[in-house]
């Protein structure tokens, strides 16, 4: 099917923050309870190795995504890994938190805009669940900001344009239901505006569902690096693997070696 570029509420500036809080508070712990960026890990540990550097910019960072999960593994191999979250709409409370579950985090307070990311945020580049917010121009800005500052860049979707994936966030207003007691830090709000006036789950919902018709297929992911300047110094890996019950797209991108 066609890409399809509607609305997500999480994107709207009138969409008040604290329920834009609460759906990527969700996010981030649906992705960590899960393990679906499990086979991430291996393709950060090269990304890090091979640029000399123990720092991740982790860009459009929501609630921090599956990055708590996965800072467990990457230690493992990453002395003194360093993982700094930034979002053009900070969730500063779940950042915070997040901070404070791990010393290995830390967060940037200002608005970062990925097509165009402060020079003094070095390390390599990560996008998780997001790259599909961006309409092609901007998509290609992204990457083309990346190359122009040398900079590693992973971006990981775990969802994908087809009818299995729209099926699965058909129900996702029931994991939200379930879920939710468990999110930290506990707020009432947040079981207000769940159960009682249920539009968590209903913006869940929309927006899951329309996730997947804005992801990028491989062939389109394949297209945007097709078109950047200097795209021949870069090696790209672009692939669509199984992860758990779903499946996991992603977009690597290395400066080639000398």
């Amino acid at each position: 099917m066609a890409r399809i570029h509607l609305f997500e509420f999480e994107d709207q500036e009138w969409f008040p923050a604290f329920l834009r809080n609460y759906v990527t508070d969700f996010l981030q712990f649906l992705s960590n309870k899960t393990g679906m960026f499990k086979p991430a890990v291996p393709l950060l540990e090269t990304l890090l190795k091979e640029g000399k550097t123990a720092t991740i910019i982790d860009l459009a960072s929501g609630g921090g995504g599956g990055l708590l999960g996965l800072s467990k593994e990457l230690k493992k191999t990453v002395p003194g890994l360093k993982i700094v979250l930034t979002d053009y709409y900070p969730n500063l409370p779940a950042f915070v938190y997040t901070k404070q579950q791990s010393d290995t985090f830390d967060y940037y307070e200002k608005p970062v805009d990925a097509r165009n990311v402060p020079e003094e945020l070095k390390g390599v580049r990560t996008q998780f669940l997001s790259l599909h917010h961006f309409r092609p121009a901007d998509a290609k800005q992204i990457l083309q900001n990346a190359v122009d500052s040398h900079s590693s860049i992973a971006i990981f979707e775990a969802q994908e344009r087809s009818f299995p994936s729209i099926l699965a966030m058909l129900f996702s207003p029931f994991t939200v239901f379930f879920m939710t007691p468990f999110i930290r830090p506990f707020k009432i709000s947040r079981i207000i505006f769940t159960y009682l006036i249920p539009i968590v789950p209903l913006v869940v919902l929309w927006d899951g569902v329309v996730s997947s018709l804005r992801t990028y297929s491989v062939d389109e992911m394949k297209m945007l690096v097709k078109g950047l300047n200097n795209t021949e110094h870069y090696e790209w890996q672009i692939e669509r693997i199984k992860s758990g019950p779903g499946m996991l797209l992603y977009l690597v991108g290395r400066e080639k070696v000398a």
